[in-house]
């Protein structure tokens, strides 16, 4: 038996025993396959329930073989790619003030979102911890810096990146039930591998895995994903949606008991016509097509199902190419609708059966069925990559890993619980500074990374590793506490020399620290240190600084209260000047210039009158005796601050003036006597006669202007 090979497909409702030998340098035949199906419900999504019941299944197929083949000690398995556990997991990393991202900033940074995928899948469990799981592959799902999406970390620099990835993890208990099942039937653990890897091994030869390729085997219950990229094996997942969807909906359509209808399922592929007996004992043929027709919703949302999973798993792209493997991978239309869902043309998407397998001799003894791949694939990757345990030891703590592909340093970190964060020194404590009102936080420096060293040698987390190596970790130093000076915080114009009225003067630009003017610019500052600085930028800030406020304040505009109602004059205020032309406070002031104050004329009542076009006599122009005479008197009293105020009187800005009308009567002709100073000659002897336009009238006659006034004197 040392040129044949033994391996075991442990399903969950059966399990198949296959001997492969080689048939030459490159390919193998088939020399036996046998299936028994497992008498009571012994295995559950991929994992051994009853070791007991599943040793017995092996034990059959291992005598069954053995009476043809001669003994058989060892044996090659594989676990169900359904026990696989796939999480996202997310790590942020301050960026800020430290040099441009690095390789090993990158791993060390997906190492992080990995245990997050890890601790998140282990508080789903409850009583477990990190070590009850092996991490069995991850791929980035996106970068991100400042919330914006990126292609590629390195040499980027911003705020804040964020990475997602997802993982796959293995639960330990899977392997050790299965190699407990083997030893009860006396068989040794030969190679160990997962079945979407077997069933990759067979059918995608290593040369192709460059490109990004799914499997997706379809059982009975679950539809499991393996995904190739770059070489290698980048994501596993599973659907618990599978062939049993379709077997219920022919069910429910027909009124079938479930096997019935597994059958009827099986002859769609072969018949075009289909006896069917329901459990009411009707019978009827129908048509194969009519039959797919019906249970085609199932037939669709298993595809959904598929493709949606294959999406998540492959950062949201469809891959190149989906191979479909497994007894369900026959469902009629399932490839068309698969490739419709993922946007792929129909020939991406193809059922591959034993006949694909290129290393495998064609034999036509043998069923070459799609459900045959994955145990012919165990058997093949048990002599070409058989899985081991690796025994490293990471600070001197012997961790084993389960090696499903090339092991780094990173996975012997990941089983050694080796968080993360201690991959690099504590940063330095920041400094907190309020700066004019602002709080301002100085970061300390950044912790140095930890130095890896494998077997003496210094590497990344990159790093291969394998059995016996010894991972020691020199962890970082802690960063710096945060250090600054005024000087670094604020940027301070240099002093400002100007001409003020007739005195030359230089303005300093205000600092004080803690309240109190500063001493010096280079002073180091301590944490919750307030700053309080100003600079002069403007003219209100210039004379400000040289508490000359009494100047702003006799520029303001000229206000007084008129009848109750506030007025303001700009003409009666001071106007400021700054180099010769008028300024406003607001106006930027630089070095060399020259400040001056234009007072204005002087307010009084005659002149608010005029500005206010508000008469203040009523006169008329009268002829008398030949002489133009003006006859005036007050229409108005003014009153200043409630006081009775000349014509001439003063006004200050916000004084309160009030006009008071006064009674006004007709002028008349005795008026004219208190303006002229024409007298009848003390020595005339007569009579007399008062005219207006030479008309005859009395002393109390109204008068108008323009008009006319005469005596004419009478001798005696």
């Amino acid at each position: 038996m040392m040129d044949k090979i033994f391996a075991l497909d442990i399903g969950t409702r059966s399990v198949v025993g296959v001997i492969l030998q080689h048939a030459n340098d490159t390919q193998y035949e088939i020399v036996d396959l046998l299936v028994e199906e497992h008498k009571e419900r012994a295995m559950v999504d991929g994992q051994i329930h009853n070791v007991l019941h599943v040793a017995e299944v092996i034990q059959h197929i291992k005598a069954a073989l053995e009476e043809k083949h001669g003994p058989l000690t060892h044996v090659s398995v594989a676990a169900a790619g359904r026990s696989l556990k796939t999480e996202t997991g997310t790590m942020l990393l301050d960026i800020k003030n430290r040099a441009a991202i690095t390789d090993d900033d990158i791993h060390r940074l997906e190492l992080a979102a990995v245990q997050e995928a890890q601790q998140k899948l282990v508080n789903d469990q409850d009583g477990k911890d990190a070590s009850h799981y092996y991490c069995v592959g991850y791929s980035v799902l996106h970068y991100y810096i400042d919330d914006q999406e990126i292609g590629s970390l390195i040499d980027q620099q911003g705020t804040e990146v964020k990475i997602e990835v997802i993982a796959t993890f293995l639960p330990r208990v899977v392997v050790e039930s299965l190699i407990a099942s083997l030893k009860r039937a006396n068989l040794k653990l030969d190679g160990l591998t997962l079945e979407p890897i077997a069933a990759i091994n067979a059918l995608i030869p290593s040369t192709m895995r460059r490109l990004n390729v799914a499997l997706v085997d379809i059982g009975a219950g679950t539809s499991d994903i393996a995904i190739t990229n770059d070489r290698t094996v980048v994501a596993y997942g599973m659907v618990p949606t599978a062939g049993d969807e379709i077997t219920e909906a022919l069910s429910d359509n027909y009124l079938l008991d479930f096997p019935v209808a597994e059958q009827i399922k099986r002859q769609l592929l072969t018949q075009d016509t289909v006896a069917i007996e329901n459990i009411l004992g009707f019978e009827q043929d129908v048509p194969s097509t009519e039959i797919i027709d019906g249970v085609l919703p199932a037939i669709q949302h298993l595809a959904q199902q598929i493709a949606t999973e294959l999406l998540r798993l492959n950062s949201d792209k469809p891959p190149k190419a989906v191979l479909l493997v497994g007894g369900g991978s026959l469902t009629p239309h399932l490839e068309k609708e698969l490739a419709e869902h993922l946007q792929l043309p129909t020939n991406r998407v193809a059922v591959r059966g034993v006949d694909a397998i290129p290393s495998l001799v064609k034999q036509t003894t043998f069923v070459h069925a799609p459900e045959l791949v994955t145990p012919i694939g165990i058997a093949i990757a048990a002599e070409h990559t058989p899985i081991h345990y690796v025994t490293v030891t990471v600070n001197n703590q012997v961790v084993r890993l389960f090696e499903v592909k090339e092991m780094t340093v990173a996975d012997a970190l990941l089983a050694a619980n080796v968080q993360a964060k201690k991959l690099y020194g504590k940063p330095g404590k920041d400094l907190t500074i309020n700066v004019n009102g602002q709080r301002i936080v100085i970061p300390g420096s950044h912790g140095s990374p930890t130095t890896i060293i494998v077997n003496g040698e210094t590497v990344s987390m990159k790093h291969p590793i394998q059995d016996g190596d010894v991972v020691t970790l020199s962890e970082g130093l802690n960063g710096l506490p945060a250090k600054a000076t005024i000087e670094e915080l604020i940027d301070l114009p240099k002093p400002k020399t100007i001409r003020l009225l007739d005195d030359t003067v230089t303005l300093h630009p205000s600092v004080h620290l803690n309240g109190q003017p500063i001493q010096t610019m280079t002073h180091l500052l301590q944490n919750g240190d307030t700053i309080v600085y100003s600079s002069i930028e403007t003219i209100e800030d210039a004379l400000v600084a040289l508490k000359k406020e009494s100047i702003l304040q006799s520029v303001t505009p000229f206000s007084i209260i008129v009848d109750q109602k506030p007025m303001q004059f700009s003409s009666l205020s001071n106007e400021l000047l700054l180099n010769g032309l008028p300024a406003k406070k607001h106006y930027p002031i630089q070095n060399g210039d020259a400040l001056a104050i234009k007072p204005p004329q002087r307010a009084t009542v005659r002149f608010l009158a005029h500005q206010l076009h508000m008469p203040l006599n009523n006169q008329i122009e009268i002829t008398f005796q030949g002489e133009s005479l003006t006859l005036q008197k007050p229409i108005v009293d003014v009153l200043v601050n409630r006081q009775i105020a000349t014509l001439d009187a003063v006004i200050q800005s916000g004084d309160h003036i009030q006009f008071i009308a006064l009674a006004q009567d007709p002028w008349t002709y005795q008026d004219v006597f208190r303006f002229s100073n024409w007298q009848i000659p003390s020595d005339f002897k007569g009579t007399f006669q008062i005219l207006k336009n030479q008309q005859p009238v009395a002393f109390d006659a109204p008068i108008f202007g323009g008009d006319q006034l005469t005596i004419e004197l009478i001798p005696a």
